[in-house]
């Protein structure tokens, strides 16, 4: 990965895009990083000239970027509702009152637990919208987008962002029925969202914590 020189020197994601007619950089606010938009046919070491002619300006907007927070020993995680403290515990990882006990390096391991239990909600509740319309989906992936919380394919296949069991369950209830949605409307137009109303009546609520609150869980650092 190119970086910029400097200290500290910062890592450069290069995107090629047929769309793009000129370089441009973006850094996000959610993890720092820092991604150059260039041509298909550009050469990439004017783009990382251009990068450097834009220094100033992308160690003033990491400058912006609040810290992560590393998963350790004694970070209290919002769990499904819950905040559980992270502890030493022995052999397999699991919930003991307000604790998750956890044996060795506790980021990767907490990571893989809350995907899967991500994945066992989101299956739960998506097999309940689903019902509830007469619909049926081909399979779920979990990933861990940062542009979007769940999407629909034409097949059928729904996307979910696994980072949604750390948000309230409610909020994860919703994205369920906007993505169950799609398999009736693969749009957002007015029938789209009333069968997201549908669904779920008071979803305007959950929707807005997402506007206001998503970002944060984009904060949390599971490998160093």
């Amino acid at each position: 990965m190119p970086l910029l020189p400097g200290t500290p020197q910062v890592e450069i994601t290069l995107r090629r895009s047929p769309r793009a007619r000129r370089f441009s950089l973006r850094v996000s606010r959610l993890d720092g990083r820092v991604t150059l938009s260039l041509p298909m046919r550009a050469r990439e070491a004017d783009a990382l000239a251009f990068a450097a002619g834009q220094e100033a300006w992308i160690r003033r907007a990491l400058e912006g970027v609040a810290p992560g927070a590393a998963v350790d020993f004694g970070t209290v995680l919002p769990v499904a509702g819950r905040a559980l403290t992270i502890r030493q515990g022995v052999g397999r990882i699991r919930v003991d009152g307000d604790s998750l006990l956890v044996s060795g390096d506790p980021g990767p391991k907490v990571q893989a637990w809350l995907k899967a239990l991500a994945r066992d909600r989101l299956a739960a509740a998506s097999d309940h919208h689903a019902a509830r319309i007469g619909r049926s989906y081909a399979r779920i992936t979990l990933r861990d987008t940062r542009s979007r919380w769940g999407s629909c394919t034409a097949d059928g296949g729904l996307m979910y962002n696994w980072r949604l069991i750390l948000a309230p369950p409610e909020v994860l209830d919703y994205v369920a029925a906007h993505e169950v949605a799609h398999l009736a409307e693969m749009n957002h137009s007015p029938a789209f969202w009333a069968v997201v109303a549908q669904l779920m009546p008071d979803y305007a609520p959950r929707r807005a914590w997402l506007r206001r609150e998503g970002g944060s869980l984009h904060a949390w650092q599971f490998t160093c």
